[in-house]
């Protein structure tokens, strides 16, 4: 199951070479991702998780501008314990701005800890 995420780019992401830095593209990805899981898990589940990056691994394939249409579409891959792995694919129209592969840790919304997600709500990510 995939998720489209619309993205604005605001003229504070215009870097000195006029298009949109390297950096705004880690903040796209995690708004996509949160988004992605709040619309897709039950309430009680967002409530009671926190999601922290580990690892993004991004591939630039072209540069953003100022009011380009941009979409970031989000697959979960797979759960592992309390990691989930997503792909994450930044697209204005057809053309791929970025490729994105990430690695997040859910936590506890109360200790803070590392807590792995009970089985239906994986299954909401991930049918079999």
């Amino acid at each position: 199951m995939a998720h489209q995420h619309p993205l604005a780019v605001a003229p504070g992401d215009i870097d000195h070479m006029g298009h949109v830095n390297n950096a705004v593209y880690l903040s796209w990805v995690q708004d996509a991702v949160v988004a992605y899981w709040e619309r897709v898990a039950p309430a009680d589940a967002v409530a009671k998780h926190l999601w922290v990056a580990l690892k993004h691994e991004i591939t630039y394939r072209r540069p953003a501008f100022l009011d380009d249409p941009i979409v970031a579409t989000v697959v979960a891959e797979r759960v592992e314990g309390v990691r989930a792995y997503f792909s994450t694919l930044i697209k204005r129209g057809e053309e791929v701005l970025a490729e994105v592969q990430s690695t997040w840790c859910s936590l506890d919304a109360i200790t803070k800890r590392p807590a792995r997600l009970a089985r239906d709500v994986v299954h909401r990510f991930l049918p079999e």
